[in-house]
C-alpha cells in the first residue's frame, strides 16, 4: 500500500490521517478521532474498552481496523488502529458527543477533498498554499515551494518513465542530487538543520529552494534528452543535474561571501499566522 501520512486539523486538534493511493481513500486514526469525541485523558484506553464492547455486540466490520505505523509526539512512529471512512463513521455513531455531527460532517469532508484534488490537481496546489498561509510562511516562500513541487513531481514522472521505482531507487538518486549540489545527503542535511520527522523542503530558505529546484529541473531536462535506461545511467544524470546547482551555488557564495546552506529551520523564523504576520526569511536576497 503506498501511503501519504498527513495531519489533519478539526479546530485545533490535530487528526492523523493516512491516504491509501491503490484503494483512492482515507484511513484515519482511531484514538485521535475518539479523543476528540471524547475529551479524554486517555482516549487509548477508551478505544480499547470501546472495542471490546462493540465486538460483543456483533460490530466485527466496525473493529476489525487496520494498523498502520503512524508519527507519534516523541517523534517516533507506533502502530496504531485506522479506520476508513465508512469504519470511523460507525465508531463516531457509537459515542456520545455534542460534536460527533460536525465531526461527521468533517470526516466526509476531508474525504471529498481529497478526491476532488486527484481530480483537479489544482485544488491541491491551493490547499498547500493555504496550509502554508496558516503555518506562517511568506508569500515569497510559498512560491518557491510550490515550484518546487510542481519540478519535483515532473522529475519524479521522468525517473517513473525510465523504468524507475519509487521509494529506494529514488531515495539514492534524490540523496545524490541533494549530496551534489549541497555537499550534504537528505539526512545529513536534515540533522545539519536539526530536524528529525519535518519534511526538509519546508525548512528550506528562499535560497536552498531555488538550488534545490534548480537540480531537480536540470536533472529532469537532462534525463529527456539522454533517456537513461539504467540505475547506473540515472544516477550519472542525477549528478549532472546537481552540478548545475552547484556551479550557481558557488558563484553566488562567492559574491555574498558565506554558505547559502543554512541550518535554520522553519521554526527559527516563522510563527503561526494567528500570533504574527508572516515574515520573509531573514536571508532572502532582497534583505541582505
Amino acid at each position: 500500500m503506498s501511503q501519504e501520512t498527513q495531519i489533519q486539523l478539526f479546530g485545533n486538534t490535530k487528526i492523523r490521517v493516512v491516504w491509501d493511493d491503490e484503494q483512492e481513500k482515507y484511513f484515519f486514526s482511531v484514538v485521535d478521532v475518539v479523543g476528540v469525541l471524547t475529551e479524554s485523558a486517555d482516549a487509548r484506553t477508551y478505544w480499547k474498552v470501546l472495542k471490546h464492547r462493540l465486538i460483543k455486540e456483533g460490530f466485527e466490520s466496525v473493529t476489525n481496523c487496520n494498523q498502520l505505523k503512524l508519527p507519534a509526539t516523541d517523534g517516533k512512529s507506533y502502530k496504531t488502529d485506522v479506520a476508513d471512512l465508512e469504519q470511523i463513521l460507525r465508531i463516531v455513531q457509537s459515542i456520545p458527543s455534542k460534536k460527533a455531527e460536525p465531526l461527521k460532517r468533517w470526516l466526509s469532508q476531508v474525504g471529498s477533498e481529497r478526491i476532488q484534488q486527484m481530480i483537479d490537481p489544482e485544488r491541491s496546489i491551493q490547499q498547500a498554499v493555504a496550509d502554508y498561509k496558516k503555518q506562517g510562511y511568506s508569500d515569497k516562500w510559498i512560491a518557491n515551494r510550490v515550484k518546487s513541487i510542481d519540478a519535483r513531481n515532473e522529475l519524479t514522472n521522468e525517473w517513473k518513465r525510465a523504468g524507475l521505482e519509487e521509494g529506494r531507487d529514488f531515495a539514492i538518486l534524490t540523496d545524490l542530487i541533494t549530496k551534489t549540489w549541497s555537499g550534504k545527503t537528505t539526512k545529513e542535511y536534515k540533522q545539519f538543520k536539526g530536524l528529525r520527522k519535518e519534511n526538509l523542503r519546508d525548512n528550506m530558505s528562499t535560497i536552498e529552494l531555488a538550488l534545490n529546484t534548480l537540480a531537480e529541473a536540470s536533472t529532469t531536462e537532462i534525463s529527456k534528452r539522454k533517456n537513461p535506461r539504467t540505475m547506473g545511467q540515472n544516477m550519472q544524470v542525477a549528478k549532472e543535474g546537481g552540478e548545475v546547482a552547484k556551479a550557481a551555488r558557488q558563484q553566488l557564495e562567492n559574491t555574498i561571501g558565506e554558505s547559502v546552506v543554512s541550518p535554520i529551520k522553519a521554526s527559527d523564523y516563522i510563527h503561526p499566522i494567528e500570533e504574527v504576520k508572516a515574515q520573509e526569511l531573514p536571508f532572502d536576497e532582497d534583505s541582505k
